[in-house]
């Protein structure tokens, strides 16, 4: 077959197909020269796009042009547990070393099985383990404030380091046989990315709890929350519980909240003791999953005896996903979705997808309905799409085989 008749063939057979789509939306700012391209894709697609977005399909032309999803996500490492090397006392100092995997690190975690403490740690690396030719790298404190309810930290913030060992002092109440361990994660090469999916600055307090609802579109998936405090309090540690439901509960639904995640809250900036404590955590991830349907989100933070946090704001945050495609240099593309009969598309592009380093940057022009749209056949069997009246056909059939049989046996009596 000639490539003419062989593109006029491919056209008319996919064509059709594209009637059956309820929302579109242009590419823009595509190259004109072939390269691969890649657009982000917005919370509003995924709102009405099938779960997963089975049935996102992208046309050039009439013709379907494969995609592969990348998602601007961390890659997930291992944690190492890595033991305490030459761990003893030196200068009344807690001292020990750490022989760290091969790669990137920054943040450690220490071991510390006690509680009410607060103490400096001094690291420095090196690629021996000798100290003496180290470099010093910073100073970190680690606290538990359990008693005065204000949280814990023993992760130190490094910046992100290759040293072979690292080299730790500690001044503080922290003896060696405080120390267990500590662990570590090698840095991602991947920055994760976020778009906001929804956000909200109302609060209601419901005792000594703050509760903010937020609601989500069906199908989106929400990755973490993100808090903004105002300036008070100055310091808190505050437990945090989400829960998700439905926003029209299905009729068999008795009790479909569900815990989603839950986390702690917490600003400490003082100089206590001597020691200096900058540390905050304002973000709590939650699993992955875009709902069927739309669903209120419910954040409660517990207060306990002490005053709300004046929030500004809560986000709702998704990571960043880019559908990326070989752009041909020419031709329009377009972005369909809205027809829940397609299943997950299968293309050789997303299984031997490999991402260029720079991809050419493209953009989505504002949904629109598919003019075109028809809704697709009804395949079902015709009981199945009119029962009614297939109960009120058995309803009067069997009306007429009972006045039949009534008045058969009124004729038979005998008079």
């Amino acid at each position: 077959m000639k490539p003419f008749a062989l593109a006029l063939f491919l056209a008319i057979a996919v064509a059709p197909e594209a009637r059956y789509f309820q929302f579109q939306r242009s590419i823009q700012n595509v190259p004109q020269s072939p390269i691969q391209s890649c657009l982000t894709l917005d919370p509003g697609i995924f709102a009405h796009a099938a779960p997963d977005l089975a049935d996102l399909r992208l046309y050039r032309a009439q013709s379907e042009t494969p995609w592969a999803l990348r998602t601007a996500e961390a890659v997930a490492t291992v944690q190492q547990i890595l033991p305490p090397l030459n761990l003893g006392r030196l200068n009344n100092q807690t001292v020990f070393d750490a022989a760290m995997p091969e790669g990137n690190f920054s943040d450690i975690e220490l071991s510390i099985p006690t509680h009410n403490f607060l103490a400096t740690v001094q690291v420095s690396g090196s690629n021996q383990q000798s100290n003496e030719a180290s470099t010093e790298i910073g100073s970190y404190t680690v606290f538990d404030l359990t008693n005065q309810k204000l949280g814990r930290s023993t992760v130190l913030h490094l910046p992100e380091s290759n040293f072979r060992f690292l080299h730790f002092r500690i001044d503080g109440p922290l003896l060696p046989e405080n120390i267990t361990g500590l662990s570590v994660e090698r840095v991602s090469t991947i920055q994760p990315r976020y778009l906001t999916v929804a956000q909200s600055s109302a609060t209601a307090q419901k005792g000594h709890t703050t509760v903010i609802e937020i609601t989500v579109p069906a199908n989106t998936p929400i990755d973490r929350i993100v808090f903004i405090p105002g300036p008070t309090p100055t310091a808190f540690s505050r437990d945090v519980i989400i829960t998700t439901s439905p926003v029209t509960p299905a009729a068999s639904q008795t009790n479909p909240s569900t815990i989603t995640a839950s986390g702690n809250l917490l600003r400490l900036h003082r100089n206590q003791n001597g020691h200096r404590i900058d540390e905050e955590r304002l973000t709590i991830n939650t699993p992955a999953s875009g709902f069927h349907s739309a669903e209120k989100w419910t954040i409660q933070i517990e207060n306990g005896d002490d005053p709300p946090i004046a929030l500004q704001s809560v986000h709702l945050e998704m990571y960043g996903r880019d559908l990326c495609f070989e752009s041909a240099g020419s031709g329009d593309y377009t972005l369909m979705y809205g027809d829940p009969a397609l299943t997950a598309p299968q293309y050789d592009y997303q299984r031997l997808f490999e991402a260029q380093p720079n991809p050419a940057i493209v953009t989505a022009g504002p949904e629109q309905p598919n003019f075109s749209y028809q809704p697709r056949p009804d395949s079902r069997p015709f009981t199945e799409k009119h029962p009614a009246l297939l109960w009120a056909t058995l309803i009067a059939v069997i009306a007429i085989l009972g006045g039949i049989a009534f008045r058969t046996a009124k004729r038979t009596l005998p008079s």
